[in-house]
């Protein structure tokens, strides 16, 4: 559509685009040519800035309030520079200088077909944004789905591994199973995270470890040693991969610390603190009890011992224990 208030140069407008492959609709003025817009899509409008009544800029200030607003070419005097940068500002895709003669329409022509390019490819765009955003929907169910299931499935086996536990009449092979029970909770515990929140790659440690040290006081704290278990956590999101690595870590030093640190039975407390450092993060467990000599290697499991290599081989570091006047602190560094 071309809108301008000189019936000569409209004509001539439309004879000239349509020699040029254009099918064109004239509008004798701003308020003309809105409400065509408003009736018909339009590919493109070019609009002249002196109109009476309502010029170029109240024109294109009204278009933009349509649904749909097609990409609008401004044309404006040889002089007026500032009227030109004024329109682009409000929203037309170009401008063309008004003359006299062909070479006017064949830079309108012209100008017409870079917008249309502009404007499909910008559509085009739009289209594959959209297209990537439904697949990435439909992924993020999907995994949401696989967290879900393998969280039910780990839980499944569990129960199994504690209902075998009950049924052993032999201490230590009970007591394997009940730590064996106690990882695979701890790797279930993060499934259940990921398929809960809305973030299906990473887990906020703070609501993950929360949670973990409730279900290790659980199963850790009884009558005969009444442990407690504090957490000091900072809200760190971190990949799928280190926080069951970090979470399996907490379990092994949770439960080596109630194991060993207090092996009276009397229980004793325990803290885990996890926070944010200038490089990465920093997490500890830290008990009060009989400590260790300095030097000597922390009390386990051969398993326990190469669960704990294995996981802190994983995030790239190391666990260090440092002997206090009471207790142990274990310490673990790595890069988020």
């Amino acid at each position: 559509m071309y809108i301008d208030d000189d019936d000569g140069l409209r004509r001539l407008a439309a004879r000239g685009l349509e020699r040029r492959g254009y099918r064109v609709t004239t509008a004798a003025g701003g308020a003309e040519g809105v409400r065509l817009a408003a009736a018909a899509p339009f590919d493109l409008i070019a609009v002249d800035h002196y109109m009476p009544d309502m010029d170029g800029l109240d024109t294109l200030a009204q278009l933009a309030e349509l649904p749909a607003m097609p990409p609008v070419v401004y044309v404006t005097g040889s002089d007026e520079g500032r009227i030109a940068i004024a329109a682009l500002k409000a929203g037309a895709a170009d401008y063309v200088v008004k003359s006299i003669g062909d070479d006017f329409f064949d830079l309108l022509a012209n100008s017409f077909g870079q917008v249309l390019d502009r404007s499909r490819l910008a559509r085009e765009k739009a289209r594959v944004e959209e297209d990537l955003r439904a697949s990435n929907a439909r992924l993020e169910a999907l995994l949401g789905e696989v967290n879900h299931r393998v969280a039910n499935s780990l839980q499944l086996v569990s129960a199994m591994v504690r209902l075998q536990a009950s049924a052993l009449a032999d201490p230590a092979a009970r007591t394997a199973l009940d730590d064996t029970q106690r990882r695979i909770a701890a790797i279930a515990q993060v499934h259940r995270r990921l398929y809960s929140a809305n973030d299906v790659e990473s887990v906020d440690m703070r609501d993950y470890l929360g949670s973990l040290i409730r279900e290790l006081n659980d199963t850790l704290s009884c009558d005969t040693a009444p442990h407690t278990l504090h957490l000091d956590a900072e809200p760190i999101r971190l990949p799928t991969d280190k926080a069951v690595s970090l979470g399996v870590i907490v379990t092994e030093l949770v439960t080596n610390a109630c194991k060993y640190a207090y092996p009276t039975g009397d229980g004793g407390e325990i803290r885990v603190t996890m926070l944010r450092e200038a490089e990465g993060f920093r997490l500890s467990v830290e008990d009060d009890g009989c400590g260790m000599a300095e030097g000597a290697a922390p009390k386990g499991t051969g398993l326990g011992t190469r669960l704990l290599q294995a996981m802190a081989q994983s995030l790239h570091t190391t666990i260090l224990y440092e002997p206090r006047e009471r207790g142990v602190c274990a310490t673990v560094r790595a890069a988020i």
